[in-house]
This record gives structure tokens, sequence and C-alpha cells, in this order.
């Protein structure tokens, strides 16, 4: 077998093991072949016992408990790691840099000898001038990963920026980070509309045992609504 095809069946175990659903196409695009290549190569891993389904319409899954032994990271794999590590310790969420922190040391858990002594000094070697002070204003990211995933209701207490104290019922939608601060995207309850909340203006934060039904578009379908009512509000008269 062709070295080249060698390694992209190890990167496709990789990604279905990294993901409950692949697709023949998303795995084409990925690697730059055709999806008949990619069908190949399944059928090329299912002969080597590896337990891949095929689910109808959606693409391919592989069986859960499988694991294969730990993956070895290529040198400049694990510089990407450590230099996202310094980044990710610079951030404002304490929930964040404790869980990344956890993960990390379990990654550098299965690098080589060598590549340890080399990441060691790489992260002795590299600075991010964000966030000089080591501030940290949140503690609620990870709270929040788990409820955009389970489709949890939250109960948030909120201190706007201009000190309006309120207690909102929120369906978390999305999280992004601009300026350095973590927003939540989600449908206010109390507003009846989506909001966009600066996490560490959040003062209380609470899982309900409720959940709610996922809201049927994209982050980009959301920014595109965005848009539109921002362009709207241009188009309308002074008064």
């Amino acid at each position: 077998m062709e070295k080249p095809r060698i390694a992209r069946l190890t990167q496709i175990l990789t990604q279905l093991q990294s993901k409950r659903i692949v697709t023949a196409r998303e795995l084409a695009n990925k690697y730059n072949v055709s999806v008949r290549t990619i069908y190949r190569d399944i059928k090329t891993l299912e002969s080597s016992g590896i337990p891949i389904f095929t689910e109808e319409g959606k693409g391919y899954s592989i069986q859960e408990g499988f694991h294969l032994p730990p993956v070895m990271f290529s040198e400049n794999e694990a510089n990407a790691l450590i230099t996202a590590e310094q980044l990710i310790l610079k951030n404002k969420d304490t929930s964040f840099v404790e869980n990344y922190t956890n993960a990390i040391i379990k990654i550098k858990a299965v690098l080589q000898y060598s590549q340890k002594d080399k990441v060691d000094l790489l992260s002795q070697r590299i600075i991010f001038r964000a966030n000089k002070e080591q501030e940290k204003t949140s503690n609620h990211l990870m709270q929040i990963q788990s409820a955009i995933t389970r489709f949890q209701l939250l109960t948030i207490e909120y201190m706007s920026l201009e000190s309006n104290f309120t207690k909102r019922v929120v369906e978390p939608f999305a999280l992004y980070s601009t300026n350095e601060n973590w927003l939540l995207i989600g449908y206010c309850r109390l507003r009846k509309e989506f909001r966009a909340f600066r996490i560490d203006c959040i003062k209380s934060i609470m899982n309900l045992k409720d959940t709610f039904e996922p809201h049927k578009m994209s982050l980009e379908e959301y920014f595109e609504i965005c848009k539109e009512k921002y362009l709207n509000t241009l188009d309308k008269p002074l008064s």
C-alpha cells in the first residue's frame, strides 16, 4: 500500500474517533480525494477489523468504546498544542483554563521523551501579552457549554454594563469571544428574543432540569439575522 494512502487511512481513523458521524464528502474534501476513494478507504479499514458502521443518509461512525493505542503527535502538532496552551492560560474564564490545563497534561503524557523536553522548552519561550494582569472575570464557560450541548435551560442573575440587575431564564444557543470577553447567545424568555450576554456580567448561574427544543438555525444564520436587523435600523428615518 502506498505511503500517502497509509497516512490518509490513519488520519481517517482518527477523524472517525473524534466525531460521532463523519460523511464521505467531508472526508473527501478534507483529504482532497474523490468520494469514491473514501469509499475504498472505508472498506479497507473495515476489512482490517475496524468496527465502522454506515448510517444510511448520514455517514460513518465507529463502534462506541473502540480505541486505538495513544495517538503519536508530530513535532509541529505538539508545538501547536503548547502554543495554544499559552494563549488559553491568558483567558479570563477560570473553568476554561482549569479544564484545558488538565487536558493538556493528559496529552503531554503520551508524548515521546524527546518531544517532552522540546515542549517544556517551548512553553518557556512563548508569551502572549494579552491579559498581562492574569485577570479572571468569570467561572461559567464550562457550565454553559454543557447546557448548550444538552439543550438545558439556564437561570442567570445578570448585571448589565449599565448596572441594571435582572434574573433571566435562557435557552443557551452559542458562545463567541471578542476583545478577550466571552458572550453567551441565547433565547431570553423574559425579553422573548435572542440576546447576547457577557459572561463576566453573570453574577450567578444555575442549570435547570427542564430542557428545550433545539433551535433550528445555525450560528451563521443567527449572525445574518442580526445583520439584517442592524441594516433595517439604518434605513429608518431619524425622528
